[in-house]
């Protein structure tokens, strides 16, 4: 598995659990978010963007850094030409680091993206250190989070027979219209497990 840390330029916590998920991961920078490199204890490879946020202190100190540089007026944004970089080079499992706060159409935007590469059969998820996205498509497993955990099951569809366990509150295999507010603020109890038989959704867990 080619495993690349793509990092943005939203909000980003370096936990120990953030570290621990990006540790040894090859690394992409989109623009400013250049900046959560060193306390992530990341070297990116390379950084991509239109460098209209990185500012020139950000500039100076990863100056040795490889650039791809895109005009302002583009049909991407810099998070998406990142992960295209890292596709060349061969991912099949990112992590978008930072891809929380900032603008709300980016993070939407963010959302979206990873359902599509979850549908190209990559690995993905999103986080800030204190909050993390993940597509739901088929069936997804979480595991390590902490007793009482807050998670929600976001639906982007509709969701068919979708089927919630380790978690205070289980579903099996209930019907979910889009929209709905059911699958919000539920806890883990231990190793999550979710499936999910037809529809989309982002699964977002507060670690």
């Amino acid at each position: 598995m080619t495993r690349f840390a793509i990092l943005l330029g939203g909000d980003v916590t370096p936990t120990e659990r953030l570290k621990q998920q990006v540790r040894g991961a090859r690394c992409i920078a989109a623009d400013s978010g250049m900046a959560h490199a060193t306390v992530l204890q990341l070297a990116p490879e390379l950084w991509v963007g239109d460098f209209d946020s990185a500012g020139t202190e950000l500039e100076a100190a990863f100056q040795h850094v490889p650039r791809v540089v895109h005009p302002a007026d583009k049909n991407a944004t810099d998070g998406e030409l990142a992960v295209e970089e890292a596709l060349k080079r061969g991912a099949t499992a990112l992590i978008l680091v930072g891809g929380f706060g900032g603008q709300f159409d980016h993070m939407l935007a963010h959302g979206t993206m990873m359902l599509s590469l979850a549908e190209r059969g990559l690995n993905v998820f999103t986080s800030s250190g204190h909050e993390e996205a993940y597509p739901l498509l088929g069936a997804l497993s979480l595991s390590g989070l902490a007793h009482g955990t807050r998670l929600s099951v976001i639906g982007v569809t509709a969701l068919e027979d979708l089927s919630i366990s380790g978690v205070r509150w289980p579903l099996k295999d209930r019907e979910v219209l889009f929209g709905s507010s059911l699958t919000m603020s539920n806890a883990a109890e231990g190793d999550v497990e979710l499936k999910l038989r037809g529809g989309k959704a982002l699964v977002l867990v507060y670690p």
